[in-house]
Order: C-alpha cells, then structure tokens, then sequence
C-alpha cells in the first residue's frame, strides 16, 4: 500500500503528522512526502520537514492526501501542483484531505460533485468549486474521504485504514497510540464552543478567511474555464 502525502511551504504540519503516525503503523503500508522537490519544507509553525520523493520520483500511489494550512492559499493557483493531483488520483484507490487541503483537491477538479468537509471556517468555499459541504467530522463520498480541522487527521487517518484494512485493524492502531480524547475544554467546534468566544475567534481570523476566499473565488473561476 503505497500512500504520498503531499507537502508545500506554509502547511499546518499537525494536517500532515497527525495522519503520518496512523498511516506509519499500518501494516505494509509505505509513506511518501512528496512536494516539488527534496528540499525542507517550513510549516506555518516553522517546523521542517524534509520530502522524500519530487513529483517527478514519486511511486505510484493507492492513497494521496493532501493537508491544509495557510500555504494552501498559493498550491490553489499552482498548475504545477494542481496537474500532479489530477494525475495521481486517477490511479489512486483513495483521494483524500485533511482541513483545507480539500480546497486544494476542489481547485484541481477532484471533488466536483462530491460531499466533502474542511475546516469550519472556510468550509462553505467547497461549493464555489461544485462540491457539497458536509459539517462533520470525516466524510466519506465513493473514493473521496475528507477531514475537517486540524485535529481531525486522526480521524480521518483511521477512518482511511478501517476502509483498506477493516475496523479490527484500525482499532488496533488507535489502541497502540492510544488515541482516547478528552479535551479539557468544549471549545473545540462552532457547536460547541461559547458564543461569545466564537464570535471572537471569527473576528480575529476574518481578514485572512477573506484573503482565502477571494483566492478561491478565482481558483473557481479557473476550473470552470478550464
């Protein structure tokens, strides 16, 4: 089982690791890193991660999944990127993202027609592109799986290897890294968090959701064009 993970300056490395740490305890299963080329790659918290394969010595791959962060404003408009997802999800058993990441799968023309999920904020942008958003945590439509914020790769990473390897193998792995969350706080979710601080959290990030957007809105223009 060959599965890449797409890397590029200015992810949220926890989209790209949190997914990495179940993938890593799958039984016959080999990771990729995969960006342009093998230099280091920054985060948008400055952690470094160096690549493993270019686009151009990446395996063929069974699973792509594509991680969010602030960087993936920039991969929207990247016909190089955009072209190396197009060509490896149509020999992918599973397309996949975590947080915005999905954008990016929606700008390469991946998710057209398809119910996916991203972070909360930025999760109605999935329709300019023709997706439909769902606000849950992992969705799964035909061979498309999404994950929403940050935290949801664990998820979503499980939920990916119930799907190859069955529930028994997945819960397995969950046991071995002992995911069991228990958040301190219930301030996790727009569901669930106190108005008061929702409203605060969204003044603060709405210049750059703005900024996003309007990146998005050109990205649909172009695949519409395209």
């Amino acid at each position: 089982m060959q599965i890449g993970l797409l890397l590029f300056p200015g992810l949220t490395q926890l989209d790209l690791t949190g997914p990495f740490e179940v993938f890593s305890s799958m039984p016959g299963a080999e990771i990729s890193l995969i960006w342009k080329t093998t230099e280091h790659v920054t985060s948008d918290g400055g952690m470094r991660i160096l690549p493993s394969h270019s686009f151009g010595t990446a395996p063929k791959l069974d699973v792509i999944c594509v991680p969010g962060g602030p960087g993936q404003i920039d991969l929207m408009s990247d016909a190089g990127t955009l072209a190396f997802l197009r060509r490896v999800a149509g020999e992918c058993q599973w397309v996949t993202s975590v947080c915005t990441g999905s954008l990016v799968l929606a700008a390469a023309g991946l998710l057209t027609g398809y119910r996916a999920t991203s972070h909360w904020a930025s999760l109605d942008q999935l329709a300019l592109f023709g997706a439909i958003p769902v606000p849950e945590r992992v969705v799964r439509d035909r061979n498309r799986i999404t994950g929403a914020g940050v935290t949801s790769g664990i998820d979503f990473a499980l939920t990916v290897v119930a799907e190859i390897l069955g529930q028994r193998a997945a819960e397995e792995i969950q046991l071995q890294i002992e995911y069991d969350p228990a958040p301190p706080f219930t301030a996790g979710s727009p569901a669930s968090a106190d108005p008061e601080l929702l409203a605060v959290v969204k003044a603060n990030i709405a210049p750059f959701i703005e900024r996003r957007r309007k990146v998005s809105e050109l990205a649909a223009e172009a695949l519409h064009k395209a």
